[in-house]
């Protein structure tokens, strides 16, 4: 590993006067400082870490804050962590994970040190209680989701309201007439969650402006429901001939339950979904869905958050538009 030593020896320069130049503390002369810059590049030198953050008082350390409250998919919170990180190190940032549910006074205790530059905030509520406080923060924050007052704030996230209304616009296309939404476990929509509640959002409209009679159904995600919640559905809705899936563990379970309970998939029963592509794909019954973009928003939050760090402007509101992939899994209503 090249040495600020080396770089001082190869310019014959002081190490001190290297880090002047690497600094800019103390004034050095043009042609001493080109000639450290030239033997930086030569030798392939990168200064340390903690040299960096002195020189430009920054830690060059990101927060990524995923409470992991009740009602989570881990592993696609995981796919945005993965994104972010990778992302970041791409800007010479390390990422600092935050996941326990301390709302504000978890934000506070690290805004109020110098752990870090900037913040991702994640798993945003409609009515956010962490709004105040990142407003008002002196470091920069980006959120991916959008609460229902997003003045003053810099926010990005999938249009899932727009994707509820794919899923049933495909749904209605196909000519199905009754249609359901098994969502997000209902700890989910109590915190008013703003993803999962944009998605009903969509659902709903969407199947009221093409006349369609539909039921919204929150379910755990476990195999056990996915039982239950089939037969419910067809108990109550014994028309039922479309299905929208916005829960991932739930995805499987629900292709077998129905089958289980004499309904094919796509013959009589069209499944769609909000998930990511590979377990869209992964499914036994290959599942039409509208791709959660993981690694797309988590890059692109760390690029807002780096340009606003670098001072420049940004847009506040940075929405995605879905994109629907038709799998094996709809298909045209079988008409009586």
């Amino acid at each position: 590993m090249v040495k600020i030593t080396d770089v001082a020896r190869h310019a014959g320069v002081s190490p001190s006067t290297v880090s002047y130049a690497l600094s800019g503390k103390r004034p050095i002369s043009e042609e001493t400082r080109l000639r450290v810059e030239a033997s930086i590049r030569e030798l392939g030198y990168r200064p340390h870490a903690g040299a960096r953050a002195l020189a430009s008082s920054r830690s060059n350390v990101l927060a990524l804050v995923i409470p992991l409250r009740t009602g989570i998919h881990v592993p696609v919170v995981m796919q945005f962590a993965v994104s972010v990180v990778t992302t970041a190190r791409r800007h010479d940032h390390d990422v600092l994970l935050l996941t326990q549910e301390e709302g504000e006074e978890g934000l506070r205790r690290v805004a109020d040190t110098a752990l870090v530059d900037a913040m991702i905030v994640m798993d945003v509520q409609l009515d956010d209680p962490r709004l105040p406080l990142l407003r008002s923060l002196d470091r920069p924050s980006v959120m991916i989701g959008f609460p229902a007052e997003a003045d003053g704030l810099t926010c990005i996230d999938l249009d899932f309201k727009a994707a509820g209304e794919l899923c049933v616009e495909r749904l209605a296309g196909l000519g199905h007439r009754v249609v359901a939404l098994v969502g997000s476990p209902p700890e989910v929509y109590v915190r008013g969650t703003a993803f999962a509640q944009r998605v009903v959002q969509g659902f709903t409209a969407a199947a009221d402006r093409n006349g369609l009679s539909s039921s919204v159904h929150p379910c755990e995600a476990a195999p056990g429901a996915a039982v239950a919640v089939a037969e419910q559905l067809l108990r109550e809705q014994p028309a039922l001939t479309g299905v929208v899936v916005h829960n991932e563990p739930l995805l499987e379970p629900l292709v077998d339950a129905f089958e289980q309970l004499g309904l094919r998939v796509p013959g009589d029963l069209s499944i769609t979904a909000i998930c990511p592509d590979e377990l869209a794909e992964s499914v036994r019954v290959p599942v039409t869905s509208v791709a959660l973009p993981t690694a797309e928003l988590g890059s692109r939050a760390v690029e807002l958050l780096m340009r606003k760090l670098d001072g420049e402007a940004v847009p506040d509101a940075t929405l995605l538009a879905p994109r629907l992939t038709e799998r094996a899994s709809t298909a045209p209503r079988n008409a009586p």
